[in-house]
């Protein structure tokens, strides 16, 4: 079953917030999706996205995100092994740019500027820019700059 896009703010839940299962951000209704990255759907766009160290390429300096796309990989250690198509998730991403909408990030545990633990969400950016290039791994990849009004010190003060 399709889950319907909730773009904006989650009511009820606070930036900094902390999860502790990607199940429990599924239960929110902050991220519905268990595994993928991104939440959205080609056709409307993302509204939520998470960052939990899946790809080499990905870029974060906490109120500027440059996001790999989705796809190419095999297995959990975040190495391409094909190029990445523009369909699913990262035609969502660029139309969430063209739309301007809002996008939710949250981080994991498992990244430099994440929680200890579990999975904290870090509040509303926007997708400013997305190309194509050759990643690390020389695949074709999808790069998705995000970045938020907030002060990097209000994010960090969160951490």
């Amino acid at each position: 079953m399709e889950e319907k896009l909730k773009f904006g703010e989650i009511p009820g839940i606070k930036v900094g917030d902390i999860f502790n299962s990607r199940k429990e951000l599924y239960d929110s209704g902050l991220h519905m999706q268990i595994q993928a990255g991104i939440w959205g759907w080609q056709d409307e766009g993302a509204c939520s996205i998470v960052l939990s160290g899946g790809y080499e390429d990905d870029v974060d300096e906490v109120n500027y995100i440059l996001y790999t796309g989705h796809g190419g990989q095999e297995g959990s250690k975040g190495l391409q092994v094909k190029d990445q198509e523009f369909l699913r998730g990262n035609k969502a991403l660029a139309l969430s740019m063209r739309r301007r909408l809002p996008v939710r990030v949250t981080r994991g545990h498992q990244i430099e500027h994440g929680p200890k633990y579990g999975y904290r969400y870090d509040g509303i950016y926007y997708v400013e820019n997305f190309y194509e290039e050759k990643g690390k791994s020389g695949f074709k990849i999808y790069r998705y700059e995000l970045s938020t009004d907030r002060s990097i010190d209000l994010i960090k003060s969160t951490f």
